[in-house]
């Protein structure tokens, strides 16, 4: 037996055999032309032909994921009019006198490359989808025809990274689970794979072998485990892990629609945190109250250029649209520390985690903040939206944000476009300082959020990046907990609600003591939302409520 290790992305435990998936590269060889004008042509009709191809691949798409996450072969189809990667390919066909597989590879690699060098994971993933639309157009101009997978029986499709269009292009019923050397947990494919509920491990070293292709296989799509050829001891125990597994599956598929009420009655709303507008299915699907953070930097980090007003607009309008009666909560702009964008132009910080970042960069920059606040209030009359601030620390800020909101109004008004008078505006409790005076803060604003991942570093001083911090990092520090139960009785004092958008939200360890500290919303990633309710409505708080508290104040 061989056992290999990756990352987890999507669970589930499946048995079957192992198939090796290599795709037919396509080899560039670089030639000279004699006319630029016909190679320049060669490119366009190669051009059109992958986004009409795409454009198959987006209805396809829609009916096995959903229109959502199709949405990621639009975006393609939008690579391929990027004025700045046609230009780039026309030039070097023109200028050097190239073929135009050789002008699309050299593109291709120098996108790349911008994208892995940004600080963003979410950012450096979209290097993929560069290349995937630039191997498109390649495989086009050298007359090769699309892959697939060539079997009779559901097999374990491992490979070396898969492309969103292989993804989609497979046939759902002949996959078993997804294996990948390469990848990582926010790629699209490793979105698809969750919302096809479809087994998947990621960065497991070694996996692309011949040697094993064929050969008998179980994934452990919860442990992140590959056991190749497995024994009868580790078979027998698997099949008993898939069992119990399926079971609960079931146990939590029937919570779906079941109230967030504890066994004596306390009520708690259930959110989803996402990070682009691909992620709506997993709300939908996972049966969230509403979504409790949208992180709305992903429109900038996908741009390389400040996003218009209008595509925000788009962008807030679909998500509204898709959940018009559940409210949506988007946080504005939080660029800076760990998520930059180049064309932002910010100067090298010493300490960027306490630098010039989110509502520091917004309050700096009015003209970003308003063009941000125009597209959010244009799109607000598409659903119930709720406005939050992040990287709150002082009053003013709180004033000044507030004098800035009432301008975008007065203009649009004056333009007569239409926006809804019932947004929510709320406060980010993410530092020390923000949930000390988080007394003086509640008068301003209809609800706080408490960003836990920020808030415990700034409290601990421990930066949650440094992966060397550990035990420092501590999650259940009783210094942490009593601000978080210091916010929650000013926000209740002042009459406005209070939820919790961080990681922590989903620690069911902690959940008897955010329904003892009366928190009235958790936000947590949509998949841990139905093991949330089974453990809320499993409670009893009356019984565990002055111990807790006791332990914790005390």
């Amino acid at each position: 037996m061989i056992t290999l290790s990756g990352k987890p992305v999507c669970g589930g435990i499946v048995f079957g055999k192992i198939y090796i998936y290599s795709r037919k590269e396509s080899i560039i060889v670089r030639s000279h032309v004699s006319s630029s004008d016909t190679e320049i042509q060669r490119f366009e009709n190669a051009r059109l032909q992958a986004y009409n191809e795409l454009g198959e691949l987006y209805e396809r798409a829609v009916e096995e994921v959903g229109k959502a996450n199709a949405m990621i072969f639009q975006i393609h189809q939008m690579m391929l009019e990027d004025p700045d990667y046609i230009e780039s390919i026309k030039n070097i066909i023109t200028d050097e006198l190239l073929n135009a597989e050789t002008a699309v590879g050299q593109t291709c690699d120098n996108f790349v490359q911008m994208f892995k060098a940004m600080e963003d994971e979410y950012m450096r993933e979209r290097s993929a989808d560069i290349r995937d639309v630039s191997e498109r157009i390649i495989r086009i101009l050298g007359g090769k025809s699309r892959s697939g997978i060539d079997t009779d029986e559901p097999v374990i499709i491992v490979s070396d990274d898969l492309s969103p269009s292989e993804t989609v292009q497979f046939d759902k019923d002949k996959i078993l689970a997804f294996v990948t050397e390469g990848g990582s947990d926010n790629s699209h494919t490793s979105i698809l794979a969750r919302t096809m509920n479809i087994p998947a491990i990621i960065n497991v070293k070694n996996i692309v072998s011949d040697e094993y292709n064929g050969l008998n296989a179980v994934i452990d799509g919860f442990s992140g485990t590959v056991y190749i050829n497995p024994d009868k001891k580790t078979t027998l125990k698997l099949r008993q892990l898939q069992k119990n597994s399926e079971e609960n599956i079931k146990n939590l598929e029937q919570l779906k629609g079941v109230p967030n009420i504890t066994k004596d009655g306390q009520k708690i709303e259930l959110c989803a945190n996402i990070g682009n507008i691909l992620d709506i299915p997993a709300v939908i699907s996972n049966d969230a109250d509403g979504i409790g953070l949208f992180r709305s930097e992903f429109i900038y980090l996908e741009n390389t250029a400040y996003p218009t007003e209008e595509q925000q607009f788009e962008a807030y309008k679909y998500l509204l649209s898709q959940m018009p009666d559940k409210r949506i909560i988007i946080r504005t702009l939080d660029i800076g520390a760990d998520k930059q964008a180049a064309y932002f132009n910010m100067p090298k910080e010493e300490n960027p985690a306490m630098g010039i970042r989110a509502i520091r960069i917004c309050l700096r920059r009015p003209e970003i903040f308003k063009t941000q606040l125009r597209a959010l209030f244009r799109a607000s009359v598409f659903g119930r939206l709720a406005i939050m601030f992040p990287m709150i620390s002082s009053e003013w800020e709180i004033i000044k944000i507030l004098n800035i909101v009432d301008e975008v109004k007065t203009e649009l008004k004056s333009e007569n476009i239409p926006y809804s008078e019932t947004v929510e505006l709320g406060c980010m409790i993410e530092t020390p300082a923000a949930a000390i005076i988080s007394d003086i803060l509640a008068r301003y604003v209809d609800f706080f959020s408490i960003g836990t991942n920020d808030l415990t570093q700034y409290t601990l001083a421990a930066d949650r990046q440094n992966p060397d911090i550990g035990e420092f990092f501590d999650i259940h520090h009783k210094s942490l907990l009593r601000l978080i139960k210091l916010v929650a009785d000013n926000a209740h004092a002042n009459g406005i609600r209070v939820g919790i958008c961080g990681e922590l939200a989903a620690d069911t360890s902690l959940t008897d003591f955010f329904l003892s500290a009366d928190i009235d919303e958790l936000s947590v990633t949509p998949n841990a939302i139905l093991p949330l309710r089974q453990k809320i409505i499993n409670t009893d708080v009356s019984k565990v409520k002055e111990s807790i508290l006791s332990d914790i104040l005390n």
